[in-house]
């Protein structure tokens, strides 16, 4: 990880993990349908509204800080993603997955239903086009699917198969399904594997990642 100099650079774009995997295949099946801009490296704190050389300098300590070099580690960076949410909006949406992490048995399998709270005026909501839910270490898992989506986009995300290295894996749906590996060698000496699994509202953006741990009963 490095800084990038503010004065000169204005957009660093990357390839995920997953974009570099498809791209590497030749295959045809490396294609852009997605980016994301966050603001992780902001203090809004740093905002003066009583600088003493008037409004144009209220927020030039921000403007000054450094700006970090992109890297595809999603768990370090692009934490904090920028979203458009309706005019009006009083409240940020947050998930609601009914999980403050998730431990699972080898072989064992859990579906998970996210739910939107303080979106669109409602107590509770299931997004209309479903949420995203992203293994950091597809090889705890035996299966990653989402259901309830039935888009291209869907479709081929949820059809995509990793080989056997530590890579993420992305898929769509209302309600996402998973089922921990039952391969012993992964484990090693160890009794657990340890992941995070972040699930994104694809309307709201709201975001959540739990800590996923795989227990060796094998």
């Amino acid at each position: 990880m490095g800084y990038l100099n503010n004065s000169v650079v204005t957009v660093d774009a990357i390839l995920t993990k997953k974009g570099r995997e498809l791209l590497a295949r030749g295959d045809g099946s490396f294609k852009i349908t997605q980016f994301a801009l966050a603001d992780d490296e902001i203090d809004y704190t740093l905002y003066n509204p009583s600088h003493p050389s008037g409004s144009a300098f209220y927020g030039e300590a921000i403007e000054n800080m450094p700006l970090l070099e992109a890297f595809p580690d999603e768990n370090q960076i692009m934490k904090y993603k920028l979203t458009t949410l309706p005019r009006g909006t009083s409240k940020l949406p947050v998930l609601d997955l009914g999980f403050a992490s998730i431990t699972l048995k080898q072989g064992a399998s859990l579906a998970i239903t996210p739910q939107t709270l303080n979106y669109l005026g409602a107590t509770t909501s299931f997004e209309a086009n479903g949420y995203t839910a992203t293994i950091a270490d597809t090889r705890v898992l035996s299966s990653l699917t989402g259901v309830g989506i039935s888009t291209e986009e869907a479709e081929r995300l949820n059809s995509t198969t990793t080989v056997g290295t530590n890579v993420s894996k992305t898929v769509i749906g209302t309600s996402i399904n998973l089922t921990a590996t039952a391969i012993n060698t992964l484990f090693g000496t160890r009794t657990q594997l340890q992941t995070t699994i972040t699930v994104i509202g694809r309307d709201s953006g709201a975001r959540l990642t739990l800590p996923v741990t795989i227990t060796k009963t094998n």
